[in-house]
């Protein structure tokens, strides 16, 4: 089962994988076809109704597939204003090759006649809320007639991923939904086909330009609605939490601020004046700090706590009472992973170990990638939280679902690329929920670092992954 968010995701990620959206339309297409041979005999009167977005385009395409029946198409508007290339392509070759069509341009003036067979083809599953005119007419129109209604991935007015529908929505017989069933068709009193329209397995397993798509921002934003992260490191290390402060803010968090140690403050703050430094007492973390770093971390969205903060055993006593205590999503890293396996916690955690710190977690690994996802699936069901484990194919998951990275390359073996990664997971974890978060934090620290060895080869260092996140994130295609 599919969500719309994630089906258009796997639709675009099929697209990179070298699978054309038009390619996949004539095969939605082809099942609708299939559908409705099985439903009526030839010559039967069959009337589309298909919407100016990629769903009438299916059922453009099912028209050419359906030339033993008395076929009719309505298209609700001009031509000119469908939406996608690919559908405006299959409306000219309905014309040219002389298809009975018309365009309604006022649904009143709709005339389904009596069909045997209508094809809802208004609206797909990224459509939600109640249907605006002329899809609500027309859908009154087609729950009016006598006729058979197969409906072109989920009924028009029926939010896919609930099965809610706000006023009028298509009364479907006959569902053919595409790739995966979705979650609002079971509330559907239809008979539903899964068709498999040739999306690899691929688009959805490894990452891809669609798992960007959840990023979009509104024209009307304020600042803090794209989150406040506390990165919780330093003592030993300095540039480890700068590093992750300044990937959270390329990543677009609004601020970041970073609690260390007093004694190494001033030094980390010289690495960006854009830091926002919350300095505590001592020279590393440790019980006394427990409480100030806690009362901060209330007023974040997201904490990143590990990078930089060492492994004195003072420091990570104060990791666990920290976690223990914590309660919002947090990405942990580095040596702060360690403890997490012994923690009781109601915090939700990104956990992003190398594979060497997996094994110090507890966790199995092995050297081919497959194999490793199994066990690091199995290992974050046993965790309860979310794994993002590194290396040269990302494994992430939550015990259930589980993706896989392959952007990056060898150059990322220098110090501090972790240090990026948890910075831009904790920036997303605002945004998107944990196991997404991680997944586009691993796509794009990857797809950074690619870019990074495109302009200077392996001699790479990790801000240069810094300045290239947010083209990673927001710049067009592969």
């Amino acid at each position: 089962m599919i969500t719309s968010e994630r089906m258009a995701a796997v639709d675009r990620n099929a697209e990179a994988l070298g699978v054309p959206r038009k390619q996949l339309m004539e095969s939605s297409g082809n099942a609708v076809a299939r559908a409705i041979h099985r439903l009526a005999d030839p010559e039967a009167s069959v009337a589309v109704v298909a919407g100016r977005g990629n769903n009438g385009g299916d059922a453009l395409v099912a028209a050419r597939f359906l030339a033993e029946y008395d076929v009719t198409v309505h298209l609700l508007g001009r031509p000119e204003t469908i939406a996608t290339d690919i559908a405006r392509e299959n409306w000219a070759a309905l014309e040219a090759a002389e298809y009975d069509t018309e365009t309604v341009t006022d649904s009143a003036d709709l005339a389904l006649g009596d069909p045997d067979v209508v094809v809802d083809a208004m609206l797909g599953t990224g459509v939600t809320g109640a249907l605006r005119e002329p899809e609500a007419t027309a859908a009154t129109a087609i729950n009016r007639t006598d006729a058979t209604v197969v409906a072109v991935d989920v009924p028009s007015g029926v939010d896919a991923d609930t099965g809610d529908s706000t006023g009028v929505a298509v009364d479907a017989d006959s569902v053919v939904t595409f790739h995966d069933d979705k979650p609002g068709l079971a509330s559907v009193d239809a008979d539903v086909t899964v068709a498999e329209i040739g999306i690899p397995e691929a688009a959805e397993r490894f990452t891809g330009p669609g798992d960007l798509l959840a990023l979009g921002r509104p024209e009307q934003s304020h600042k803090g609605d794209f989150g406040e992260v506390l990165v919780v490191g330093g003592g030993p290390y300095t540039g480890a939490p700068a590093l992750t402060a300044r990937a959270a803010l390329r990543a677009g968090a609004d601020l970041v601020r970073v609690a260390c140690p007093e004694s190494i403050a001033r030094e980390v703050q010289s690495y960006s004046e854009s830091l926002i430094l919350r300095p505590y007492h001592g020279d590393r973390l440790a019980a006394a700090n427990v409480d100030p770093v806690l009362d901060l971390a209330a007023d974040h969205d997201t904490v990143v706590i590990g990078p930089g903060l060492g492994s004195h055993e003072e420091t990570l006593a104060a990791v666990s009472d920290i976690l223990e205590a914590y309660e919002g999503t947090a990405v942990v890293d580095a040596d702060a992973l360690q403890v997490v396996p012994a923690v009781e916690t109601d915090a939700t955690l990104i956990c992003t170990p190398h594979q060497g710190e997996l094994r110090k977690m507890g966790g199995e690994t092995d050297e081919d990638w497959r194999t490793r996802t199994d066990l690091v699936v199995e290992f974050a069901a046993e965790l309860g939280h979310v794994l993002l484990v590194k290396g040269a194919y990302d494994v992430i998951g939550d015990g259930g679902e589980h993706r896989v990275n392959r952007t990056g390359n060898p150059g990322m073996t220098v110090g501090g690329t972790g240090d990026v990664l948890a910075g831009a997971a904790g920036a997303l974890a605002c945004v998107l929920a944990p196991f997404e978060a991680a997944a586009v934090a691993a796509y794009a620290n990857g797809r950074a670092g690619d870019a990074a060895v495109e302009d200077s080869g392996h001699g790479l260092v990790a801000p240069d992954l810094i300045d290239r996140l947010p083209a990673a994130l927001w710049e067009g295609d592969e």
